[in-house]
């Protein structure tokens, strides 16, 4: 990776013009906007994230990725879509509501955050004076997706160095028909403004379950806006790269047949979590499902939404499994669960949100100056719990984190 005078893509080398980069986010609510580089292995620490996304493009101009956002809110999924791995645009800095969120690119924590791993254009900003905070927040999601609409163009033209064939909704695949039809059932955080989530560039609270075909994920039809809980949010660099559906994929064609994705809000009132959850399972019924993969987004308040839909869809008849991570306290004896199912039994653990971690000291920070959360520079070495690890406990399943018994010494 290297800033220069030209976007392009330099053999193997990204190049990215800072005056590019900023004018991205060319908004009244921006006052000014500023771009670093992060590599894998570099003694970097990433402080404030808000979210982070994959360069993806389907041509010249952004037509057809991001739906709702860079251009018409209509179905996609179809077509070529070309994407820079390795690569992601980071925004960092303060936003209300925001949990600070870390990722260190070198040390032991490193491999716990899909940033860890990855080459990050990391944009901070200032905001303009007086702008409401709600206008800020859709300037940067506007800024974030047309520059990595941007960056991935620069490979329009490069050959490719893998190539994946997915079929679409209704193609015939030649699948066994007699394979169980399994399916992922993905659960959106849906809590008013920096809280939120959107589908097809459109917030999804108030909204019922929706059966998206997993292509249309690849091309950013679910976006984040969610910044609380570092550890257990989906960044949109998540849902572009989906780990179940990607999961489910694989094995797509040899024990199961890879069914879909159903996208639902996790509303903030109990009579809306039991309509939804019903409405979900009913949906996979519908569709031929025969069983799912539920996740959430979010803490405690989520795992209400996780049970109901495991028991709905036990309830008619499809197996459920459920991806939680647990609030178990530092020594892991706590209560993992603030609301177990009841019906559905079949479980896997992301970790535990509360385990302490030790961060060596960094060279150099980005995104900010200081730790808020401990009040300390944000080079400094620290202990923190992983729940402010950026996506550590992925309950889209991307974490590398488990939990097992404890081996007596």
């Amino acid at each position: 990776m290297a800033l220069g005078r030209e976007t392009k893509l330099d053999g193997v080398t990204l190049v990215v013009d800072p005056a590019e980069a900023a004018g991205a986010f060319a908004d009244p609510a921006l006052a000014a906007v500023r771009v670093g580089w992060a590599s894998p292995g570099e003694p970097v620490r990433l402080v404030k994230i808000l979210d982070a996304v994959e360069p993806r493009t389907k041509g010249p101009g952004g037509g057809g990725i991001f739906p709702g956002f860079l251009g018409p809110a209509l179905p996609q999924g179809t077509g070529t879509t070309t994407v820079v791995a390795g690569v992601a645009v980071v925004v960092a800095g303060h936003l209300p509501r925001a949990q600070e969120a870390v990722a260190d690119m070198a040390g032991p924590a490193a491999e716990l955050s899909p940033l860890g791993s990855t080459h990050n254009l990391v944009v901070e900003f200032t905001p303009a004076a007086g702008a409401p905070w709600e206008a800020v927040d859709a300037a940067l999601r506007r800024g974030a997706l047309a520059l990595a609409a941007r960056l991935a163009e620069t490979a329009l033209d490069a050959e490719p160095e893998a190539v994946a064939t997915h079929p679409g909704a209704g193609d015939d695949d030649g699948a066994d028909p007699s394979l169980p039809r399994v399916g992922a059932v993905t659960n959106l955080q849906t809590q008013g403004a920096f809280k939120d989530v959107f589908v097809y560039g459109s917030s999804f609270a108030g909204s019922m379950p929706y059966l998206l075909d997993a292509n249309e994920l690849d091309d950013g039809a679910v976006v984040s806006g969610q910044f609380g809980h570092p550890s257990l949010k989906n960044p949109t660099w998540v849902h572009q790269n989906h780990p179940v559906a990607a999961a489910l994929r694989a094995r797509h064609g040899t024990d199961l047949a890879f069914a879909g994705v159903i996208v639902c809000p996790e509303p903030v009132d109990q009579a809306g979590k039991a309509l939804v959850s019903a409405a979900a399972a009913r949906v996979a019924a519908a569709a031929g499902w025969h069983g799912a993969v539920v996740t959430k987004e979010g803490g405690g308040n989520a795992d209400a939404d996780m049970a109901l839909k495991m028991d709905e869809l036990e309830a008619l008849g499809l197996s459920a499994v459920g991806l939680f991570a647990e609030m178990a306290g530092a020594d892991g004896t706590g209560p993992s669960l603030v609301v177990p199912p009841e019906r559905a039994t079949a479980m896997a653990s992301t970790g535990n949100y509360d385990q302490r971690l030790s961060l060596p000291a960094m060279e150099r920070a980005l995104g900010g100056d200081t730790l808020a959360l401990v009040g300390r520079p944000a080079v400094d070495a620290v202990e923190l719990p992983a729940a402010v690890l950026f996506a550590s406990l992925s309950p889209l399943g991307w974490g590398r984190l488990t939990c097992g018994e404890s081996v007596p010494v």
